[in-house]
């Protein structure tokens, strides 16, 4: 049927979140049938009534490049939620005195004191960004000129913010005056490097979509 065909070949132009896309195309489809009704109230048949409403909604060339759009923005909005979460367990990796390479250091090196003032700084500036970041894909989506650039913003953001905040951990650990070893290594890997890791991949798709 005509509505199928349609929704089939616009699926395969869309990429993005799953749950966000299937909600798209059943919103489509729901106009779709809608339109479909009206159609068949007129007296048409259900096969031409589904042409007529696909012919209405549009060609899917001039379609399918809003629906992107609220998918990059989706997808933005989950890059930015999980750069925060990411960045909300930080300071437990870096408390005081709760590890080896963070006990209290009586010739600690000046670059390591400098990466201690840089990676707060930073890491408050990244904080401040994930939550405008997360409140621009949401309540700013009603503003055209925050819907054009917020995704790729974001991403670029989160990548640049997410790689420097990893960069400063793992320095940070292999400057500290007490030698870290491999455990010290292995929770930054776990609770740093590895969450941005995977915040950055997000980043990376995002960014993706907002170029498609």
């Amino acid at each position: 049927m005509p509505i199928d065909d349609y929704l089939a070949a616009l699926s395969k132009q869309l990429r993005g979140p799953r749950r966000r896309k299937a909600d798209l195309l059943a919103e489509a489809r729901d106009h779709l049938t809608d339109a479909t009704e009206a159609f068949e109230a007129d007296g048409f048949d259900r096969y031409d009534a589904e042409k007529h409403a696909v012919a209405d909604f549009g060609a899917i060339e001039d379609v399918a490049p809003g629906y992107r759009s609220e998918l990059a923005i989706s997808q933005s909005r989950r890059t930015a939620m999980m750069l925060l979460l990411a960045l909300i367990i930080q300071p437990i990796v870096w408390q005081s005195g709760a590890w080896v390479w963070t006990q209290d250091q009586t010739d600690s090196s000046a670059l390591n004191d400098l990466l201690q003032i840089v990676v707060r700084d930073v890491g408050g500036v990244v904080i401040a960004g994930a939550v405008l970041a997360v409140l621009g894909t949401g309540i700013g989506q009603r503003f055209p000129s925050v819907r054009e650039h917020l995704s790729r913003i974001t991403a670029l953001f989160t990548l640049a913010g997410s790689a420097l905040i990893a960069g400063i951990g793992v320095t940070m650990t292999a400057t500290s005056s007490h030698a870290p070893g491999l455990p010290a290594y292995g929770i930054v890997g776990m609770f740093v490097v590895l969450p941005l890791a995977l915040v950055s991949v997000q980043a990376a798709r995002a960014l993706r979509l907002a170029r498609a």
